[in-house]
């Protein structure tokens, strides 16, 4: 079975925006400790928005070219995000606490399930363009 080309591009472009997010969330964190003078909390909080924000809008846009309405995608993207950081924490902590790995090691394994749920779950999930599952003249809806 060869890879669907549609699903590596997007993969790529997916990963493209967790890398920009990931250096825009770390700009801000370190803005928010050394100019504004925020405590690590609100600074790590203040990045992370910003990069979560940052990745829903690229991604949305760019990488899944989703035109539904803005607000559902969201609250869907939210509750992705969620399960995808519960499969990190649960990889790290148990691979730490209960194989005994070191927990740099196992912070690094935790970004694995976290990338490929969160991809999985943007794509079929989150930005699934559900205007066609309501048109009845769509060809998805003929199909069924």
């Amino acid at each position: 079975m060869r890879p669907d080309a549609g699903a590596l591009l997007q993969l790529a472009r997916f990963l493209l925006v967790g890398i920009a997010n990931t250096l825009v969330g770390l700009a801000v964190i370190f803005a928010a400790k050394a100019l504004a003078g925020a405590g690590d909390l609100a600074a790590n909080a203040s990045g992370y928005a910003v990069g979560l924000a940052l990745s829903f809008a690229l991604n949305r846009t760019w990488t899944f070219r989703d035109r539904g309405r803005l607000s559902p995608a969201a609250l869907r993207f939210l509750l992705a995000f969620a399960l995808a950081y519960l499969a990190n924490l649960a990889t790290v902590f148990g691979l730490r606490d209960l194989a005994g790995v070191d927990s740099y090691v196992a912070q690094a394994a935790g970004v694995v399930p976290y990338t490929a749920l969160f991809f999985v779950a943007s794509r079929a999930f989150v930005f699934r363009d559900r205007r066609q599952e309501e048109d009845p003249g769509s060809h998805s809806a003929r199909r069924r």
